[in-house]
C-alpha cells in the first residue's frame, strides 16, 4: 500500500458509495473506500499515513473547457480586467512597458509585442472599444495589442497595423471584421476570425516555450484541485504550427514533466487543415493513455454576447441592426463535423447564440444521420442562449454541455439587455439541462473568467454574482444543488472526455486523483463556497500541492 489518506470527509460522486472516511492507494489508482477502520487495517510498513483532519476529500476537478496556452501567457501580459476606463489601460501599458524596458537595460529586443488581456467596455463610463490611438498613446515604437476579456476582440496600435500590412485596401475577412472610420482607415479593431491576422503577426512559441507555458500555467491550476483539463491550445500559435503544440504536450507527457491531464479540443478549420490533421492519423484518443490525449475538434462558431458578436436568431434587442456574426455557413459547418464524425472525432462546438446552436445541432444531427457510429460525444461548449425546443434536441442527439457557471457574474447584467426577456429566461440553464437528461459538464473558459472551482461552484449553487448579487440570484429556478456542481466538475467533466470509467470519482479501480478542502461545501452556508480553498491536490496518488 503506497498511501492512506484517513480521518476524512469522503463524497465520492459515487451513488454506490456516496461517502466514506478513508481511501487507500496503490500504484496511482484507488485500492479501497471505506471506514477508517477499514482502511487502516491496510497499512504496511512502507505506507504513508495522510490525515484528513476531518476535511472534506473530493474527486480531482475536471474543468472541460479552458485555454492552458492563453492562460500561461496571460500571466506575461499586462492585466487589463480591473481597468475602469480608456484611460486605465492606457496608464496600465504605459507602467508593463517602462518596467520591461528597465529589466532589459533599456530597451526591448527586436519582434517584441507588448500584449495585454481582459479590458472590459462595459464596465466603463465610456461605452466603446479603445482603437489605434488609444494604444498610440502608450508607445508608437513597439507593437501593441489588446485583447478584450471575452477573447473575441482584439485592439492594437498604429504600429502593429503596419507590421500586419493591414491598412484602407485590405480586404475584409469572411467571419470577422476589420473596423474601419468614416474614412475608411482601419481603426485597429479585430472581430472573430479578422484576429488571425493578428495571430499571425506575433513571434512564433518554439517548443520549449511552449513547455515552458504550458507548465506554468497548469501548476497554477492544481493549487485549485483541478486535475483533468479539456484545453483549446491551437489557438495560441498560428494555424500552421498547432504540430508544435502536440509535440510539446506529448514530450511532457512522455517523460512525466506534465502536471496535468490534458484533453485537447483541437480548432482546426478550415476545411484542408483538418483533412491535414486527420491525414496525418491524429484521432480522438477516448480509451485513457498519457497524460496527454487528443481531444474532440474545436469550432469556433460565433462570437461572445458581451461583444455582440454571438450569432442570435433575431437581431440583438439592443442592437436590431445585427443578429451577431456566424463563423460559418451551415454547408460549411455540416462539411468540417461530417468530415470529423466520419473519422470517429466528435466536435466541440463554441455556440453562445441560439441562432448558432441551431446550425449545430442541425449539422450534428446530419453526420449521425448519414453515417451513426456508436458513442459518438459531440458537444457544445457555452450554450448560453436557448429555448424549450432547443434543450429538447440536445438531449435527442446525446450532446454534452460545457457550462461555465462563473459566466454568471458578468453576464447576468446583460443578457436580458442583448437578448430580450422571452429569452432571456430559458439561458443559462443548466439545471433544466440536468432535469431533461442532458449531460452537463463544468468549466471556466479561463483566462476569459477564472478556474478557481470553489467560485463556480458557488456561481452554479446561489446564481449569483460574486458580490452576491442579486439576493434571490438570478433566474433562481435554474440553481442547482451542491451536489449537483461538484458532479458537472467531477463525472461530467470525466464523461465529456470518455474518462467516466477510470475518473472522475472516488471508486475502487479508477485513478487517485482527490481534491482536499479547507471546508465542508456541502453543509456550510452557501455563500461561504465561495471562499473556500482547495488544502491539498492529489494526481495518481501523489500529492502534487500541498496549501
Amino acid at each position: 500500500m503506497d498511501r492512506i489518506f484517513y480521518n476524512g470527509d469522503v463524497r465520492t460522486m459515487d451513488r454506490r458509495q456516496p461517502a466514506a472516511q478513508a481511501v487507500a492507494v496503490k500504484d496511482g489508482l484507488i485500492l479501497r473506500v471505506g471506514s477508517d477502520e477499514e482502511i487502516l487495517a491496510l497499512k504496511t510498513e512502507a505506507t504513508e499515513l495522510v490525515d484528513l483532519g476531518g476535511r472534506l476529500m473530493v474527486p480531482g476537478f475536471h474543468d472541460s473547457h479552458i485555454h492552458l496556452m492563453s492562460y500561461g501567457l496571460s500571466l506575461e501580459k499586462v492585466n487589463l480586467g480591473e481597468a475602469g476606463s480608456i484611460e486605465d489601460i492606457v496608464a496600465l501599458g504605459r507602467s508593463f512597458l517602462r518596467q520591461r524596458i528597465e529589466e532589459n537595460g533599456g530597451a526591448m529586443p527586436e519582434g517584441w509585442w507588448l500584449q495585454g488581456r481582459g479590458w472590459n467596455n462595459d464596465y466603463w463610463n465610456e461605452n466603446r472599444f479603445p482603437t489605434r490611438y488609444d494604444l498610440d498613446r502608450i508607445t508608437e515604437d513597439y507593437p501593441v495589442t489588446y485583447t478584450r476579456a471575452c477573447g473575441h476582440i482584439i485592439v492594437v496600435n498604429s504600429r502593429a497595423l503596419q507590421l500586419m500590412g493591414v491598412g484602407r485596401d485590405t480586404p475584409q475577412i469572411a467571419g470577422g471584421q476589420i473596423d474601419m472610420d468614416e474614412t475608411g482607415e482601419p481603426l485597429g479593431i479585430f472581430r472573430e476570425a479578422a484576429r488571425d491576422i493578428v495571430y499571425n503577426a506575433i513571434p512564433r512559441l518554439s517548443v520549449p516555450r511552449i513547455q515552458q507555458i504550458a507548465s506554468r500555467g497548469a501548476e497554477q491550476m492544481l493549487r485549485c484541485g483541478i486535475t483533468a483539463i479539456q484545453s483549446d491550445d491551437f489557438e495560441a500559435v498560428p494555424e500552421a504550427e498547432y504540430q508544435n503544440v502536440i509535440d510539446a504536450l506529448t514530450q511532457l507527457s512522455e517523460e512525466g514533466r506534465l502536471p496535468i491531464k490534458i484533453f485537447e479540443q483541437c480548432l482546426l478549420p478550415p476545411l484542408p487543415r483538418l483533412k491535414e490533421f486527420l491525414s496525418k492519423g491524429y484521432r480522438t484518443e477516448k480509451n485513457g493513455g498519457g497524460r496527454f490525449r487528443i481531444g474532440p475538434l474545436k469550432l469556433l462558431a460565433d462570437g461572445s454576447l458581451g461583444g455582440r458578436t454571438a450569432y442570435l436568431s433575431r437581431p440583438y434587442a439592443d442592437d436590431p441592426s445585427t443578429c451577431g456574426i456566424p463563423v460559418f455557413s451551415q454547408v460549411e459547418l455540416n462539411e468540417l463535423i461530417a468530415t470529423a464524425h466520419d473519422c470517429g472525432m466528435p466536435a466541440a462546438v463554441h455556440c453562445i447564440g441560439d441562432g448558432t446552436l441551431h446550425m449545430a445541432l442541425t449539422a450534428i444531427e446530419k453526420a449521425q444521420t448519414e453515417h451513426p457510429l456508436p458513442d459518438m460525444r459531440h458537444s457544445i461548449v457555452h450554450c448560453q442562449i436557448t429555448d424549450e425546443a432547443l434543450l429538447l434536441r440536445l438531449r435527442q442527439l446525446n450532446a454534452v454541455v460545457h457550462a461555465q457557471p462563473i459566466f454568471i457574474n458578468y453576464d447576468r447584467h446583460i443578457v436580458k439587455d442583448r437578448v430580450g426577456a422571452e429569452l432571456e429566461q430559458t439561458s443559462y440553464a443548466w439545471k433544466s439541462m440536468l432535469e431533461l437528461g442532458v449531460h452537463v459538464a463544468g468549466g471556466s473558459d479561463s483566462p476569459v473568467e477564472s478556474f478557481d472551482v470553489m467560485k463556480n461552484i458557488y456561481c452554479a449553487v446561489t446564481r449569483k454574482g460574486l458580490d452576491g448579487m442579486p439576493q434571490e440570484g438570478w433566474l433562481p429556478q435554474q440553481k442547482l444543488s451542491v451536489e449537483e456542481a461538484v458532479y458537472i466538475f467531477t463525472m461530467g467533466g470525466a464523461y465529456a472526455s470518455y474518462d467516466e470509467r477510470i475518473n472522475g470519482s472516488v471508486t475502487v479501480g479508477k485513478q487517485a486523483d482527490f481534491a482536499v478542502i479547507d471546508r465542508n461545501i456541502f453543509t456550510v452556508n452557501p455563500e461561504e463556497i465561495k471562499d473556500a480553498q482547495v488544502v491539498m491536490t492529489v494526481l495518481d496518488g501523489e500529492i502534487v500541492y500541498r496549501k
